[in-house]
């Protein structure tokens, strides 16, 4: 029979063992994608967090926000 074949058994364990092995590999991408967006998520809010604190300080401390950085001025526009 082929069923019991050892060949036949080396091969099907050979396929199996090669898609576990891709999908550990999906898996591990994956998580560290996911890992990867709860970072930069953390670090945003923490950011959000920061800049509110500041225009908390600027407010009791009686400065005014500014809403965007003055712009330079501008070079020549002739030159390169």
């Amino acid at each position: 029979m082929a069923e019991t074949d050892p060949k036949s058994v080396q091969d099907l364990t050979n396929v199996v063992q090669t898609l576990l092995q891709q999908m550990q590999d999906k898996f591990q991408t994956m998580s560290d994608q996911i890992i990867g967006r709860n970072i930069l998520n953390m670090m945003s809010t923490r950011i959000d967090d920061l800049e509110k604190n500041i225009a908390d300080l600027m407010t009791q401390a009686g400065v005014e926000e500014i809403e965007a950085a003055p712009e330079k001025p501008k070079e020549s526009q002739g030159s390169s």
